[in-house]
């Protein structure tokens, strides 16, 4: 029981808390009410006296552990601490920011309350305006990476993964332009409504400018059911937008990146998608195409990146990896692929994918193609010597190395330096390149054979496959592309196919590389068809060079054949 002298400093601060803000309390420090002023009473619509009542439960549920802290943190420090709750109020929930200070001797804390809810209202109407499309109510491209994000945390949990799709309305800028940016924009608003009731409800659409919208599909990522989404998306833009009078036909094309194959971050999935959707929009609008990096390279012009290549020239970052390839019948090593690596000293082994097509576009693909030539040629000589017996280096030709008037003297200066016989270079080219200026490609083709170097066409059979140019240029070697060769010996129509490019390379007198070969049922199904050379991770992963001459040393991959089939040493 409390003395008198006591009570009445305490009765003091009871008549003050009448004048004090919204609502004024003085509590316990075990947040348990002591005295409320009236207008606290009035505020939460309590008859009676809230004395003894824990305050935390006024407040919402998920606020209550916040003001249980503030309360004992006030306590122990003696010093005031603010925190915001909400108040329940009669039928609703106030914001309020509480003061809590303690009241000295009296072992008791002052509870004042000022109601924000307008300045709650204003925070919350600026911060979506700040993350929603102001003309949709969409959320616009800062609130979709922040939901790509949550999304990606739930896929790393559960394993599944996502897609992301770009849907861009075909012909829109005719809608501006003929009937002004009104109209453009109410139909917008309709393309909007339209895609969001074709959604789910766990589903994102966002607006992220112009006459784009982003989807983000929560446990989509097989190709039946972006092909259903998709489908069904696209299809809901396709009838004829309706106003004013104005009967609006338009279309849609949509691109579309998945998680975690394509991209592992918001950045790249969305870049990836924009990618997929130019593609799909240059390659005849009105359709959905999945992002390929072998079709479309990468989605933008990463300047950072491109920066640090510059950097990693002066500081030696790049190197040279050697893919064996092997004879199919006995699993000796014939050859080696030279393949470009780059060892970033904070990003790591940065793909081939991101690097190569930045150094195509501003011409540093000359001088690390020139270096790579160069190189590959001096290191075959050290790898013949671990072998004991002759070898050749297959060396992939850039588009723009291929162009560039000063190419055959690279090719001339790499020979001469290495001292290699021509004969043991095999210069690897794309359809692609060789049909931009047939040409100009027939001319060059010819001054490299004649230097001795065997042409090989690299990726045969995912170009242009005229058959015409077989006949027409110098080619050596045909190089099954990994597509063909992943599913087999199951798959009918790549079987069909590589059967196929067998047979025309055996009447061509080619020279066949199977790429990708990763099982033994792959090897034994190109073995049964005379398919002479193969590559792939089953007889080798691309290795340093020193790896490469272990491998060559320790015999490692004859090693790999069955006892009743020794491989030949010489």
């Amino acid at each position: 029981m409390r003395s008198p002298s006591a009570a009445a400093p305490a009765h003091g601060t009871d008549t003050l808390m009448e004048a004090a803000g919204d609502c004024a309390l003085r509590i316990a420090p075990s947040g348990e009410i002591r005295s409320a002023s009236r207008r606290t009473l009035r505020l939460l619509g309590l008859p009676g006296a809230l004395e003894g009542m824990p305050l935390p439960d006024l407040v919402h549920e998920t606020d209550g552990a916040a003001l249980r802290t503030a309360i004992a943190d006030a306590h122990a420090a003696g010093e005031p601490v603010l925190v915001r709750v909400r108040l329940r109020c009669l039928d609703r929930e106030i914001p309020f920011e509480l003061r809590i200070a303690p009241l000295g001797a009296y072992d008791s804390l002052l509870v004042v309350g000022r109601d924000v809810s307008a300045q709650h209202a204003l925070e919350e109407r600026l911060r979506h305006i700040a993350t929603h499309d102001a003309l949709t109510e969409l959320p616009n491209r800062l609130l979709l990476a922040d939901r790509i994000r949550m999304v990606i945390a739930n896929a790393r949990r559960s394993g599944q993964g996502f897609a992301v799709a770009t849907i861009g309305i075909d012909g829109f800028k005719k809608v501006n332009d003929a009937l002004g940016h009104a109209v453009g924009d109410a139909v917008l608003c309709q393309a909007a409504g339209r895609l969001r009731r074709a959604m789910r409800d766990s589903d994102t659409l966002a607006r992220v400018g112009g006459d784009e919208f982003v989807v983000v599909l929560p446990g989509t990522a097989s190709e039946a059911q972006i092909k259903l989404v998709t489908g069904r998306l696209l299809a809901t833009l396709q009838s004829p937008f309706e106003h004013e009078g104005h009967t609006i036909y338009l279309g849609a094309s949509s691109g579309v990146a998945l998680y975690p194959q394509h991209a592992e971050d918001d950045h790249g999935l969305l870049a990836l998608a924009d990618a997929a959707l130019i593609r799909a929009k240059e390659t005849g609008k009105g359709r959905a195409l999945v992002y390929s990096a072998r079709e479309q390279g990468p989605p933008q012009h990463d300047i950072s990146l491109e920066a640090a290549m510059f950097s990693a020239v002066r500081e030696g970052e790049f190197l040279l990896y050697f893919q064996p390839i092997v004879d199919a019948r006995t699993r000796l090593i014939e050859g080696f692929e030279t393949l470009m690596r780059w060892k970033h000293p904070t990003l790591g082994m940065v793909p081939p994918v991101r690097f190569i097509p930045i150094a195509e576009t501003n011409g540093l693909i000359n001088m690390l193609g020139a270096w790579a030539l160069k190189a590959a040629c001096a290191q075959l000589p050290q790898f013949e010597e671990a072998a004991k017996r002759d070898l050749y280096i297959s060396v992939n030709i850039s588009p723009r190395q291929f162009r560039n008037d000063k190419f055959l003297g690279v090719l001339d200066e790499a020979l001469a330096l290495s001292g290699l016989d021509g004969s043991k270079l095999v210069l690897e080219i794309t359809e692609g390149t060789l049909m931009v200026d047939p040409q100009h490609a027939e001319t060059i083709l010819t001054r490299m054979s004649e230097r001795g170097a065997r042409i090989a066409i690299d990726d045969f059979g995912t170009g242009y496959s005229s058959l015409a140019y077989l006949k027409r240029f110098p080619i050596s070697v045909l190089k099954v592309d990994r597509a063909f060769v992943k599913d087999l010996p199951g798959a009918q129509k790549e079987a069909a196919i590589c059967s196929a490019v067998l047979d025309m390379a055996r009447h061509l007198d080619l020279s066949v590389v199977a790429e990708g070969v990763e099982t033994e049922e792959q090897l034994a199904w190109l073995q049964a068809r005379d398919c002479r050379y193969i590559q792939g991770y089953l007889t080798g992963k691309p290795m340093p060079a020193h790896v490469a001459l272990a491998a060559l040393q320790d015999n490692h991959y004859t090693a790999l054949l069955p006892p009743e089939r020794p491989a030949r040493t010489s």
